[in-house]
Order: C-alpha cells, then sequence, then structure tokens
C-alpha cells in the first residue's frame, strides 16, 4: 500500500529552499566582509575565533533552517509519512550542516595562521 499526502508541502518546500539560497547570501556576505577586514587590517592581529563564529552564526542556522525544510518537505512529497520525512530529513540535514560548520571554522583558522594566500588552489602548481 503507497502513501499518498492529500496536500503535499510544496510551500514549505519552496520556502525551505528560499530560506538556505538567502541566508547563503547573507553568509557569502559576511565572509566576504571578514576577509576584506584581515585584508585592510593588520594581517598579524586577526579577529578573533569567536568573533566570527558570532557573526557567522546567524546566517548559518538560516541556511540549517532552510536545508531542514527543504529536506523534510522534499521527503513527505515524494511519499513519506510526515514523522518518517522529518526522522530522516532533520537528522540528516543537522548533521551534514554541523560538519559544514566544523570545516568552515577549521578553514578560517587555517587562513588566519596561514595567510589567505594558502587557501588559493588555483596557483598550486
Amino acid at each position: 500500500m503507497y502513501y499518498y499526502p492529500l496536500q503535499p508541502p510544496y510551500f514549505l518546500l519552496f520556502v525551505g529552499l528560499f530560506m538556505a539560497i538567502t541566508s547563503g547570501f547573507a553568509l557569502s556576505g559576511t565572509l566576504q566582509s571578514i576577509v576584506q577586514k584581515w585584508q585592510k587590517n593588520n594581517p598579524e592581529n586577526p579577529l578573533t575565533n569567536a568573533a566570527f563564529r558570532k557573526r557567522l552564526s546567524v546566517p548559518f542556522l538560516g541556511i540549517t533552517a532552510g536545508v531542514c525544510l527543504f529536506m523534510a518537505s522534499g521527503l513527505e512529497i515524494f511519499g513519506f509519512p510526515s514523522f518518517l520525512a522529518l526522522g530522516v530529513g532533520l537528522p540528516l540535514s543537522i548533521l551534514t550542516c554541523l560538519l559544514v560548520w566544523l570545516q568552515l571554522g577549521s578553514m578560517l583558522t587555517f587562513a588566519q595562521r596561514q595567510g589567505l594566500r594558502s587557501l588559493d588552489l588555483d596557483s598550486l602548481p
């Protein structure tokens, strides 16, 4: 027996996608402003780890919420019951966003220590 939702959550799918995209643009702008401050100010005295994590946390939480909503709504549209869609979509998207957050923090710490040129992969032989 197949499960077909009477009213699939298409609206929630688009809201989640919109939240993730707009928060992604906000995160991009925040990262660009941090890099510009690093270049303008003294490179030996960059922002502290807590300072840039604090500035990046709000847009990143917006991305996380948007991805969670998008994932759960998408699974429900494809036939998962609501509780199962939330049970699969929420942990999967939160775990993925947590891993991306940890990687972003380590890359920013690496860029602080080694300089921004160390992240330029195009200049490697």
